[in-house]
């Protein structure tokens, strides 16, 4: 929450003052402490583990021109956000792309803003009625002037002297097959849009090398571990998995839901119901 939600939308005040809350009813919390092994938290005898650890990992997009850079100026977008959040990064340049249409990526563009950025711009690949982004937070954006440019496919990042220039895309249309899935359909048509610095938030990924695979957790293809819809309990019956760590990225108060649904069938479960 400190590192990847930026603190205009969720100040640390805030952060404080709810944790807070449950620190205080009598919870052992153990700070500064690094997980290493599901099997060893099993082996200390806990009669049930939760396991709420997010989706810390951002998607990289190497297209042409990527390695051409003198100076890197493409970044993860959560990885950026964390930079952000300790100080490491204070400013942006002048002309900033944000490519995604989730929340992640409206958290990137109205941050770009704040440290300086005059021309921030949001590239998707969908029409902004297909964004994943909550309502508010695309309506947040749009007040602030930033633009979505729609149905827009990146293609090339556009490298002058070592020096990051431009994007290229391809000009796509968008449709859905009856069966959901989605289609892009290029139209002849490019655009470039200049930059000097691209914000990438195509999509999160969970981490969880630390959760061995012999232990009775089963995994699906994509790497999340199979976890009841209703009780959120995984295939080993006594490990539990909620938010972003269960069902992969959407946003905070879907991870507390969740967190809250997970608690009543820790509870349950604890009693044998």
């Amino acid at each position: 929450m400190r590192q990847q939600i930026p603190s205009f939308r969720l100040p640390a005040e805030v952060i404080d003052e709810e944790t807070g809350y449950i620190l205080d009813m009598g919870v052992n919390a153990f700070f500064n402490t690094r997980v290493e092994s599901m099997k060893g938290l099993l082996e200390k005898d806990y009669d049930a583990v939760f396991v709420g650890s997010g989706a810390p990992t951002g998607r990289n997009m190497k297209l042409p021109g990527y390695e051409d850079q003198q100076e890197n100026n493409v970044f993860i977008g959560v990885e950026w956000l964390s930079q952000v959040a300790f100080d490491h990064i204070t400013e942006a340049p002048k002309d900033v792309i944000v490519i995604g249409g989730g929340n992640t990526a409206m958290d990137c563009c109205r941050t770009a803003l704040r440290l300086g950025a005059e021309n921030v711009k949001v590239v998707i690949r969908t029409p902004v009625d297909a964004m994943v982004a909550s309502p508010w937070e695309i309506e947040d954006a749009q007040a602030e002037g930033i633009p979505i440019l729609e149905n827009h496919n990146p293609m090339e990042y556009v490298v002058e002297d070592g020096r990051l220039t431009a994007m290229k895309f391809d000009i796509i249309e968008y449709s859905v097959k009856d069966d959901g899935t989605e289609v892009f359909t290029p139209v002849g048509r490019q655009e470039t849009v200049p930059c000097s610095m691209v914000l990438l938030a195509i999509g999160q990924a969970n981490a969880f090398p630390w959760i061995e695979r012999d232990i009775g957790i089963e995994f699906n293809k994509i790497g999340l571990a199979e976890v009841d819809p209703v009780t959120f309990q995984s295939t080993h019956p006594k490990v539990f998995f909620g938010g972003d760590a269960a069902f992969g990225p959407k946003n905070i108060i879907t991870a507390v839901a969740q967190g809250h649904q997970a608690a009543l069938s820790i509870d349950m479960f604890l009693r044998g119901l």
